[in-house]
């Protein structure tokens, strides 16, 4: 499916998946704000003095959010690190000038392929075998809300998602350092907390469609939609994901006609061959600068799949490093089908908890 195509489809039709759904304080805005003004002033007159409005304002924002998660048969709730994260994205909603991180963006300068995917690139260029297996590669990935308040259930959510992940010949100098692949991940979707709270964790429900797609033509286009529900569940500073997905199907690809292949039709139809059906991440946050995570996807009937694990550690002042290690199919549209290990180092721009 075209680019041009596929993205005003996704607009037009996605509802919906990372994050968390303790936008808890999205609740009916003109009752939240009633309920933190309350809260602020009656702490500032029983508080210690000593306190500082930031300070009393997180406080009673997380006392609100308990609030709405706790239920009368259930014991307290203990708000964890994906909750306390989307408390200070919410803060920060009122800047217009202000844009929240969605996935993890990273630069990775330098990262080390065992496998070149050179057969890719043999009959539409002339530079397949200057690729090189030391290539950078980044990721920059925001959200934006669209619906806050009480839009089905009390503290959901909407919001349009869009990622970016790119793979940067930066070293291959002999053929002018393109960008081999950049994959382009538009993603609507609707999130909401519920009332599920295992080991004394808190639960939350994602529902989404999404496109991906390389933006490429002809011979090099790769591109899928998908539909998927994620399953979200934190405590304290570990949290899960698990997310299932169904594929979308799309009309087959005519054969070429006098050497002009058609653009309308599926790309890649075996792709969930490689890409599985569903993926499960795991992150857990040692401390402000060290963060661990994990992500894991299969089939289970072609016994494809894929593992990636990266984690994030202090530089200096408020710069952290970060590492990452992959191995198996779909790390990137190009190479679907392709089983590759690969390992780079470089800096984490934001970090998922």
């Amino acid at each position: 499916m075209k680019t041009y195509f596929a993205l005003p489809f996704c607009i037009a039709f996605y509802l919906l998946s990372f994050g968390f759904s303790f936008s808890i304080l999205a609740n009916a805005p003109e009752q939240k704000d009633n309920q933190l003004d309350r809260c602020i002033f009656n702490t500032i007159k029983n508080t210690n003095k000593e306190s500082t409005l930031s300070e009393i304002q997180n406080q009673c924002e997380q006392e609100i959010a308990r609030n709405m998660l706790h239920k009368k048969d259930t014991p307290s709730i203990e708000l964890g690190a994906i909750s306390n994260r989307l408390i200070k994205e919410k803060r920060a909603e009122e800047n217009p000038y202000t844009l929240s991180p969605y996935k993890m963006n990273y630069l990775l300068p330098f990262t080390l392929v065992n496998t070149v995917n050179r057969n890719a690139y043999k009959d539409i260029s002339n530079w397949e075998d200057e690729l090189k297996e030391l290539e950078a590669e980044f990721q920059l990935s925001i959200k934006i809300p669209l619906l806050t308040g009480s839009f089905l259930r009390e503290g959901d959510q909407i919001f349009f998602g869009f990622t970016l992940k790119s793979w940067w010949q930066i070293y291959a100098d002999e053929i002018s350092r393109p960008f081999r692949e950049t994959n382009y991940q538009p993603d609507f979707f609707y999130l909401t907390p519920i009332d599920l709270h295992p080991f004394g964790g808190n639960s939350g429900l994602v529902v989404g469609l999404e496109h991906q797609s390389n933006g490429q033509s002809q011979l090099l286009s790769r591109s899928w939609n998908r539909v998927y529900m994620t399953y979200l569940y934190e405590k304290r500073n570990f949290a899960l994901t698990f997310r299932p997905w169904w594929r979308i199907p799309e009309s087959p690809k005519s054969p070429p006609e006098n050497g002009i292949i058609d653009g309308v039709g599926d790309d890649n139809p075996d792709i969930t061959d490689y890409m599985g059906h569903f993926e499960l991440s795991m992150v857990y946050k040692y401390s402000t600068d060290l963060e661990f995570y994990s992500m894991f996807r299969n089939n289970f009937a072609t016994h494809n799949g894929y593992v990636e694990l990266g984690a994030t550690f202090p530089l200096w002042g408020k710069l952290k490093g970060y590492t990452q290690m992959s191995s198996g199919y779909g790390e990137s549209l190009i190479d679907y089908n392709i089983n590759q290990t690969r390992i780079g180092i470089g800096l984490a721009l934001t970090t998922l908890l």
